[in-house]
C-alpha cells in the first residue's frame, strides 16, 4: 500500500488549496468521534476531515452512524465483527480513528487487559495502520488502560503503535477541563507518521476555563425541544421515587440519610454512582453504557433518571442527532461514545499542526519515547 500524501487529498476551492483528510474508523460507535471530526476545521479553514468508511459490530450503532454521519453513503459503514472484517475491501484513507473496546481495561470491570476477550482487539487498529499507513491516527480508551496487567498492557500497545512507524503522543484528557459538562477521563493517543515533519501538541484546557459547563446549564440552556428524539422518560418504581426524594443533589444511595426501608442491602464495595443525583453546580459524573438499577444518572430535583436525550446532551451531541434502536440500546450507545465537542477540540489541534498554525498547548501527562 502506497502511503497517502497531502497532494493526493488536496483540492482547489475558490483559488485556494485546501487539505482534505479521508477518515477511516474502527469500533466507530454511534459517531461521537466522527461528528467531532467532520465538524473540525483548522484555524484558517483550509484543513478539514471527511468520512471515508467505518466499522462496528453492533447493528443499531451502525444505523445511528449511517443516519447522522453519512446518510448519502450508508454502504460505507460495515456492520461486522472486526475479527472477520476483510480490510482489503476498504478504500484508502489519510487518517484513522479507533476507540478500541474498553471492557477489559475499565476500572468498573475485572481489568483483564490483553488477557480478556476484548483486550486484544486493539491489534486490529495496529493492523489497519500497517496496511493503510495514514498520515495520522487517533486512538481512544479509558483511563484504566494504564493500569491493566500491572501497566504491561499499555506499554505493549504503545510499543506496537510506535513500531508501525508513528511518533505517538498519549495524554489523559479530563474533558470537564475542556468545557464538557461531564467528568469524563479518556486516554487519547495521537500518532503522526514518521516521515511527516509535523509535531502534535496537546491542546491546553486554558481557553475553556471560563465556560459554564455545569450539568444544569447543559440540560436547560436552551430547553430541550418537546419533539426532540430519544427523550422518553424511564418509568420509576414507587420505591425508587421515595429513595430519590431522600437523596440530595450530589449525594448517592450510600451517602444520603435514608430511612432503613429505603437503604440498599449491599455487601462489599459500595459504588458511589448508585442513585447519585446530579449536582447543579458541577459537571455531571461519568455517563456509562450499562448497569442495572441505580446506574442511570438522576435528575437533581425531579425523582427520576435522565432521559437518553439528556444523557446525549451531557455527551455534547446536538439535539438533532438521532439514535437508533431500543431505549436500552440507545443508552448503551450514548454511554460508550466520545463527547463530540471534546473530540472536535483534539481533531482541530491535529489539523492546526498540519496547517502550521500555533495554538495554546501543554506537555503530555503520559510519557513515552518519541523517536523518528
Amino acid at each position: 500500500m502506497v502511503p497517502s500524501t497531502p497532494r493526493e487529498s488536496s483540492i482547489r476551492w475558490m483559488g485556494v488549496y485546501t487539505m482534505k483528510y479521508r477518515l477511516g474508523e474502527l469500533f466507530c460507535g454511534p459517531g461521537g468521534l466522527a461528528y467531532g471530526a467532520i465538524n473540525a476545521r483548522s484555524a484558517d479553514g483550509k484543513h478539514f476531515i471527511v468520512h471515508e468508511w467505518a466499522n462496528d459490530y453492533d447493528e443499531d450503532t451502525c444505523e445511528t452512524y449511517r443516519y447522522n454521519i453519512c446518510p448519502e453513503r450508508p454502504e460505507s459503514v460495515y456492520h461486522e465483527d472486526i475479527r472477520k472484517l476483510n480490510m482489503d475491501k476498504l478504500t484508502p484513507i489519510d487518517a484513522l480513528a479507533f476507540g478500541f473496546p474498553c471492557n477489559d481495561f475499565s476500572v468498573v470491570g475485572e481489568q483483564k487487559g490483553i488477557n480478556g476477550v476484548f483486550g486484544p482487539l486493539y491489534s486490529y487498529g495496529v493492523k489497519a495502520l500497517k496496511k493503510f499507513q495514514p498520515m495520522w491516527f487517533l486512538a481512544e480508551n479509558v483511563g484504566g488502560l494504564r493500569n491493566a496487567n500491572d501497566g504491561k498492557a499499555f506499554a505493549k500497545i504503545l510499543d506496537e503503535l510506535k513500531e508501525t512507524g508513528y511518533v505517538i503522543t498519549p495524554h489523559l484528557y479530563k474533558f470537564e477541563q475542556y468545557g464538557i459538562p461531564q467528568a469524563r477521563h479518556r486516554i487519547i493517543i495521537v500518532g503522526i507518521r514518521n516521515d511527516i515533519n509535523v509535531t502534535f501538541k496537546v491542546p491546553s484546557p486554558a481557553p475553556y476555563a471560563n465556560i459554564d459547563n455545569t450539568c444544569r446549564t447543559a440540560l436547560e440552556v436552551p430547553p430541550i425541544p418537546a419533539d426532540a428524539p430519544n427523550n422518553e422518560r424511564t418509568k420509576q418504581s414507587k420505591t425508587v421515587i421515595q429513595r430519590l426524594l431522600h437523596i440530595k443533589p450530589g449525594e448517592n444511595a450510600f451517602t444520603a440519610d435514608l430511612p432503613p426501608e429505603l437503604q440498599l442491602k449491599v455487601k462489599g464495595a459500595k459504588i458511589s454512582q448508585i442513585y447519585k443525583r446530579l449536582d447543579t453546580g458541577k459537571p455531571a459524573y461519568t455517563i456509562t453504557g450499562s448497569g442495572g438499577g441505580g446506574t442511570h444518572i438522576y435528575h437533581w430535583s425531579e425523582p427520576r433518571a435522565l432521559t437518553n436525550r439528556e444523557r446525549a446532551r451531557l455527551q455534547t451531541f446536538p439535539d438533532t442527532f438521532v439514535f437508533m434502536g431500543s431505549k436500552e440500546s440507545v443508552r448503551k450507545q450514548i454511554g460508550m461514545a466520545v463527547p463530540c465537542q471534546g473530540a472536535k477540540i483534539i481533531f482541530e489541534a491535529i489539523l492546526n499542526c498540519f496547517a502550521g498554525i500555533e495554538y495554546e498547548s501543554i506537555e503530555p501527562n503520559i510519557k513515552t519515547c518519541a523517536k523518528r
